[in-house]
């Protein structure tokens, strides 16, 4: 599906002007339908008879974990994954003629069942993969004193974190790499390993392989917002005028009030936002997903975002006054900015002779 998007967004893109506004509409339609069909095939192969026991199977291994406040939203999940199946097999079976309206109907009525399996059919996979036994954790002593190594280890910067997953039981485990007398070992820790206390190391591992096999298999990731639009069904991008555009406009400028409309340009909010504007919103929502981590780090680093995205709000706005009062000036560049002539060298006409080269010297020189 990831193949599939690529090659229709590159076909999108043949469609809309330098600002993003799409001006070819009958070739963006073709582009949606070839998508269309191309999932529809993808789907027919690899999950029409193969989508209802792999939601049997993800059922069973949800049935399984333990109870915990995020279960009752998989098996939602689960029951409009499998809503989507009917929908998008119903369409497989009776498909609409090519070309016609009934077909152009159905394309539009399947595509968001298919974006929403290429979406979120993993989910379905990772549950359907539970059923895994992991090995034993290390004994209290021994995580005493695995945990005492890793914290002293910490202070002197030589546990360098691998990755992190979440288990079913909701634990935060993170592998790690533990550095002692220049060997490195595998580890995992349990909990948040940002926090002065409350994380422990309960395993160590010959390498990241053994540590799979005999840790818990990882839990499906959350979204940071439940409601999103697919990553395959985007709206339509916004015009933007690019900032290199608004740059040439100022350097290009005669007079102040070329050069206020290119600030007010890029300070400019609402659906049109200048690239100011899209970079709060940008700042604004990555503070959002630090402060979503849950940990204490990433309630420090959202802190950090979120006061960056207020003093970019601030300089927004001081550059859209700064634009009024500029256009309020009236000025335009004095006389005496005279553009520089070209550097270029005369070259000689075509029937120009070409000089005569000098004479090679024929002289002998003697040696001693």
């Amino acid at each position: 599906m990831a193949v599939i998007d690529r090659e229709t967004e590159t076909a999108l893109d043949a469609t809309r002007d330098r600002y993003g506004r799409t001006v070819h509409h009958d070739l963006a339609t073709a582009a949606r339908a070839r998508r269309t069909q191309a999932a529809l095939a993808t789907y027919a192969i690899h999950l029409a008879e193969h989508g209802q026991p792999l939601l049997t199977a993800a059922r069973s291994g949800l049935d399984h974990l333990p109870p915990a406040p995020h279960t009752a939203a998989w098996r939602d999940l689960l029951d409009a994954l499998a809503t989507s199946h009917t929908e998008i097999t119903r369409t497989l079976t009776h498909p609409a003629g090519p070309g016609s309206t009934e077909q152009r109907q159905q394309h539009a009525a399947v595509w968001p069942h298919l974006a929403f399996w290429a979406d979120y059919g993993s989910i379905a996979a990772d549950l359907a993969d539970q059923h895994h036994h992991p090995g034993p954790e290390l004994s209290a002593e021994d995580k005493r004193r695995w945990t005492d190594q890793a914290r002293a280890a910490r202070r002197r910067g030589e546990l360098e974190p691998i990755e992190s997953r979440y288990a079913a039981d909701g634990r935060l485990i993170t592998l790690a790499y533990l550095v002692q007398d220049d060997t490195s070992t595998v580890i995992a820790l349990a909990g948040d390993l940002d926090a002065a206390a409350g994380w422990e190391v309960i395993g160590h591992y010959d390498d990241e392989l053994a540590a799979g096999r005999a840790l818990p298999r990882a839990v499906p990731l959350g979204v940071l917002r439940p409601d999103a639009a697919s990553r395959f069904n985007r709206p339509d991008p916004t015009p933007e005028r690019p900032v290199q555009e608004l740059l040439q406009d100022v350097v290009e400028g005669r007079t102040a009030g070329e050069v206020s409309e290119a600030l007010r340009t890029a300070a400019q909010p609402g659906y049109e936002a200048g690239p100011l504007v899209r970079r709060e919103r940008l700042l604004d929502t990555a503070a959002r997903f630090s402060y979503a981590l849950d940990t204490v780090r990433g309630q420090q680093i959202g802190a950090r975002l979120a006061a960056l995205g207020r003093q970019l709000a601030f300089v927004t706005q001081e550059v859209h006054d700064a634009a009024e009062d500029l256009g309020a000036t009236v000025g335009v560049l004095p006389p005496h900015r005279t553009p520089a002539p070209p550097r270029t060298r005369a070259r000689p006409a075509v029937s120009t002779t070409p000089p005569t080269p000098p004479a090679r010297s024929t002289t002998t020189i003697r040696r001693a």
